[in-house]
């Protein structure tokens, strides 16, 4: 992320060893949930962790207290850089229209209007309201330019501020434009102009947005410009987004309400040739749930239950957009998943740390690679740490609502 998170002490300067975990949830390829633990974070790494009576000394020491420490929340899907307001059409919404992809046209009005320093607060200000409540690693997409100047200027502005840009000038058509004119600016010189800024691109494929041959274009052109892919898809009905998703080896697709047998069929059976106990092999197509965003739209829930059962690896992500999921709360999206979707507690921190760092292929790096890993705590792979008012990860259910973030380490540093 930027260089703009406001240290509290770290172990920059020496190691720091943490005591009395009452619950360490790894996340880790073992899945490992260790009782009374220890870690020790030594620059921006994990260097050790295992139980409090076998940890080595360290030059610091902080004492967790019984409370339980998991992986920062990994957020996959954020699209943090816009202006406005559109509380008038939730309003609308809450009173019984249903969601259309149209109010789009609003926020990129608003986005459009504002100076550079202006949007730059803007994101800032989200990403520190998301780091306060765990995350510690998070996406963003452009999407709300939808010119290439503006588009540009997101993507440039994203990029100093989030870990991860992705690409959606195929947002939506903008009021106006040609369909097919739009597709050509997105597959051509819009591309160009961001594609210093950014690692991802993406494409809304639904009714009302790209249709399946627009979709394929985009796709096609951002992996031709080696660009790696993402699909937003099956948000508003069953259509072609995960099975383009699947066919082009993206690595999420997002939304996934409405799925038939042969979409979740088409998703576990990407994942064949991936070796869960090692974490390699080909990797599959991530299903990224957004429950937030299922809520405020009154669409059905994503079927992560059904997905996870069938063998597909799923994410959890806040989806933070003023039209449809205006939150950046990790923890909202958890709590949401279990009480609701049918996921147990280690499941849906799962799919909101690792899963998150899956579906942004940051899920594996160590001391060997030094690409480090983040969503899981093992030793070598980033000090990301979330620890809680609490003693275990179950309170994030158990207590839903409660505001249970305690303290927060970003790459060894203590940010909160």
């Amino acid at each position: 992320m930027s260089g703009n998170w406001d240290g509290h002490g770290g172990a920059s300067g020496g190691s720091t060893l943490i005591t009395n975990v009452g619950e360490l949830m790894t996340q880790d390829l073992e899945h490992r949930v260790l009782k009374d633990a220890a870690i020790v974070i030594e620059g921006e790494r994990i260097a050790w962790l295992g139980s409090t009576k076998d940890a080595p000394a360290a030059d610091a020491k902080l004492d967790a207290e019984g409370r339980a420490v998991l992986p920062g929340w990994v957020d996959s899907h954020s699209h943090l850089v816009f202006a406005g307001d559109r509380t008038a059409e939730f309003e609308a919404r809450m009173a019984g229209e249903s969601y259309s992809a149209g109010g789009i046209a609003v926020t990129t009005g608003a986005t459009r209007a504002v100076s550079d320093e202006e949007l730059t607060r803007l994101v800032r200000a989200r990403v520190a309201e998301a780091v306060s409540q765990g995350t510690t690693y998070v996406e963003s997409k452009t999407g709300y330019g939808l010119d290439v100047h503006n588009e540009a200027r997101s993507a440039r502005i994203a990029a100093r501020e989030v870990d991860e840009v992705t690409y959606l000038g195929a947002h939506l058509v903008p009021e106006g434009a040609d369909p097919e004119e739009y597709t050509d600016l997105v597959c051509g010189p819009m591309l160009d102009a961001v594609l210093p800024y950014v690692r991802w691109a993406d494409v809304f494929c639904e009714r009302g947005a790209f249709t399946e041959d627009q979709s394929r274009r985009v796709l096609t052109a951002a992996r031709d410009a080696g660009l790696g892919l993402r699909v937003h898809g099956n948000q508003l009905g069953e259509g072609p987004g995960v099975g383009l998703a699947v066919e082009f080896g993206a690595a999420s697709v997002d939304h996934v309400n409405f799925l038939s047998p042969e979409d979740i069929a088409a998703l576990a059976g990407s994942w064949r040739g991936w070796d869960r106990a090692t974490g390699t092999g080909a990797r599959g197509t991530v299903a990224t749930c957004l429950p937030a965003c299922d809520l405020s739209t009154r669409q059905p829930l994503a079927p992560g239950r059904a997905l996870l059962d069938a063998g597909v690896q799923i994410a959890l992500a806040a989806n933070c957009n003023p039209g449809t999921s205006y939150t950046s709360s990790m923890a909202f999206c958890v709590t949401t998943a279990v009480l609701q979707m049918h996921l147990s507690v280690h499941e849906a921190v799962r799919a909101a740390t690792y899963g998150g760092a899956l579906a942004l292929g940051r899920e594996s790096g160590n001391d060997v690679d030094g690409e480090r890993a983040v969503g899981s705590l093992a030793v070598g792979h980033r000090a990301d740490l979330h620890m809680l008012k609490a003693p275990s990860a179950t309170h994030l259910a158990y207590r839903p609502g409660i505001p249970l973030t305690h303290s927060v380490w970003r790459a060894g540093v203590r940010v909160v």
